[in-house]
Parts: C-alpha cells; sequence; structure tokens
C-alpha cells in the first residue's frame, strides 16, 4: 500500500505539463480564440488546423498536435497563454 505525501503532491504540482494535458490545454484555448475571432478572414483556416491537431494528438503524435494548435493561435493573432 502507498500513501502519498504532502512531498509528492508538492513534486506534482511543480513538473511540466505532459504534452497530453498541454494538447488539452491548447485545444481549449483554441477553441475559445475561434469562438472569440469567428468573423476574422483567416477563421476557417484557424479552425482547419485546429482539426488537424485534435486529430495528432489523438494518434499519440502530440508534439505536431501542439506545433499545430501554435499555428492556429497565431493564424488567428493570439499569443498562446502561459499557465
Amino acid at each position: 500500500m502507498m500513501l502519498s505525501t504532502s512531498a509528492d503532491s508538492v513534486f506534482a504540482a511543480e513538473r511540466p505539463p505532459s504534452r497530453k494535458e498541454l494538447c488539452v490545454k491548447f485545444q481549449a484555448e483554441v477553441h475559445q480564440a475561434i469562438i472569440e475571432h469567428a468573423e476574422a478572414p483567416r477563421a476557417a483556416k484557424a479552425k482547419s488546423l485546429q482539426k488537424k491537431a485534435i486529430r495528432f494528438c489523438a494518434s499519440n503524435r502530440q508534439a505536431q498536435g501542439i506545433r499545430t494548435f501554435a499555428k492556429a493561435l497565431k493564424v488567428l493573432g493570439v499569443q498562446p497563454a502561459n499557465n
């Protein structure tokens, strides 16, 4: 039986997010940016990149998915959040 200590909790809070966690974070961020910039001329391109990124993340190619999400944000002129 393993008990979780407060040191384990501190370590978990300090570790960088996994690629899977980043995929989820970026997916939400891109989704929100597309809603906010729906009338932007490049919104359709960003939506296409979003779909591609989701497929990458789902097929265990998270690094490529994260890069594609970042491209979608760039197309919309949105800076990725640093949280």
